[in-house]
């Protein structure tokens, strides 16, 4: 591979922070068998799966790691790196000191939404191949000025839908397509997924008395946020794009799912991926009309996104018959829900992860002929009046091998989740979102990108960026 060429930018941004690197160059793979090196960002929780995932790879090497809490940088490498006699990686704080080293290939973008595009578009420029995490982006303009770099740039760019790439997905689709279900008029994506509440803590550090109460086999742990701990945390830069706010754990690990600032509730966390599967097999891409209802319920916590929600999106069908539309419905539940269109029993299901006593996820469609019940792991066909089953796929994929096998390629078309098709099915979770706090029918117009005639809608499609973290607006 030519190593990539780089302006490093001396101008320092506010709070004193560099700029994002410059490319001037692009880069390209002599053959196949050239190494990938690859900087995992974000090792708590699915970014340790990252890094099993790549060092399973032949010729890939997982060669740095970066995240803002240095606390889990022991206990990680002792795990994937030191129990396995591999060289220890290179380790960052500051991804912006990352995406200056020539060494790296590529990063996998595993931190918290509201970092998703900007983290990604400064990879981008800096010549880094990037996969990002689902959903690509935590507002529509985001994701808009992440195409714009994914297309001014010739580097791959992975959207997390990683669905993208299991024969089953692809298998499904295809049949949806063909016709052989009748008209596909409707699909319903099911996020039923069972939440504790995250309770309400005042702002800063834990006291020392508190830490024990989280090292008990609680399936609640987590870390013990003394003024120690957080003494190894770049809290400033976790923040990020977000408003600037006092430590808080249910503003940190994990937790920010459920904080608007950060995350986009489920529907934008697990929803996000049968959110995908369910406009995939529709074959549609952005509605004219959102119609939401929902609510935090039961808790009086520090959640402010919704627990339960059900959305409707009115998509434009030329070639339908009737009312010439196809319908979108998708529901948030978080806590008791009854089994919903599973392609076989939970007993018989390999992937408790998803369907299980206290999940269920997954998608159905409804066409003229019949119905089809999609899950992760497979999908099953019910056809006319008596339900007989019919066709069925299934098959699992590698989502990571598919964005190296692209790099080799230097081939984003090999890339099973483009990032267009990525922003697309986010773009429907910040929709709904938007229908959902407002309290009423959004009608939307796909070719200006802006609602009709709503300003106050129109007003969630962004947000206030804290300088230095801003999205970039000249790509």
């Amino acid at each position: 591979m030519k190593r990539r060429k780089f302006v490093k930018t001396t101008a320092l941004g506010n709070a004193g922070f560099p700029a994002a690197p410059t490319i001037l160059t692009g880069n390209h793979w002599k053959g196949a068998n050239d190494r990938v090196n690859v900087a995992v960002i974000g090792i708590h929780g699915m970014g340790q799966s990252h890094i099993q995932s790549y060092q399973k790879l032949e010729d890939v090497e997982v060669r740095a790691l970066c995240d803002v809490d240095k606390n889990l940088f022991p206990a990680v490498v002792k795990k994937h790196y030191t129990d396995k006699g591999l060289r220890d990686p290179k380790l960052y704080q500051d991804l912006r000191k990352l995406y200056e080293d020539k060494e790296i290939d590529a990063v996998s973008v595993v931190i918290p939404n509201h970092w998703h595009a900007l983290a990604s578009i400064w990879a981008i420029q800096a010549g880094k191949h990037v996969s990002v995490e689902k959903p690509c982006c935590h507002n529509i303009y985001e994701g808009q000025k992440l195409l714009e770099a994914k297309r001014k740039y010739k580097v791959i760019v992975q959207d997390g839908a990683e669905q993208r790439s299991n024969p089953c997905a692809i298998s499904m689709a295809d049949y949806l397509h063909s016709g052989k279900l009748g008209e596909v008029y409707l699909a319903k994506g099911m996020c039923y997924k069972w939440r504790d509440s995250i309770g309400t803590y005042p702002d800063g550090p834990m006291r020392e008395d508190e830490k024990f109460a989280f090292t008990l086999g609680s399936s609640n742990y987590e870390p013990p946020y003394t003024r120690e701990y957080l003494k190894q945390v770049d809290y400033n830069i976790w923040q990020g794009p977000a408003p600037e706010k006092p430590f808080n754990r249910n503003r940190f690990h994990y937790n920010w799912h459920w904080n608007w600032d950060y995350g986009n509730g489920d529907m934008g966390n697990q929803g996000v991926h049968e959110m995908d599967i369910a406009r995939w097999g529709l074959n549609v891409k952005l509605p004219h009309k959102i119609t939401a209802v929902g609510g935090h319920f039961m808790f009086r916590d520090a959640q402010n996104t919704p627990n339960s929600s059900m959305t409707l999106f009115e998509f434009p069908n030329p070639e339908g018959k009737g009312d010439k539309k196809k319908i979108l419905q998708f529901e948030v539940r978080h806590w008791i829900t009854n089994k919903e269109g599973l392609s076989r029993p939970v007993e018989d299901n390999n992937n408790n992860y998803m369907t299980s006593a206290s999940n269920n996820i997954g998608t159905l469609f409804y066409g003229s002929k019949g119905y089809m019940s999609k899950n992760l792991n497979d999908w099953q066909v019910y056809m006319g009046r008596d339900l007989i089953p019919a066709d069925s796929g299934n098959g699992i994929g590698n989502h990571y091998e598919n964005f190296i096998s692209a790099i080799r390629a230097n081939d984003q078309s090999l890339a099973k989740a483009d990032i267009e098709d990525g922003f697309y099915s986010c773009a429907l979770i910040h929709l709904g979102n938007i229908a959902c706090q407002l309290g009423r029918s959004l009608e939307f117009d796909p070719a200006s990108m802006k609602f009709r005639n709503d300003k106050e809608a129109d007003a969630l499609l962004t947000r206030k960026y804290r300088k230095p973290f801003n999205i970039p607006e000249n790509i």
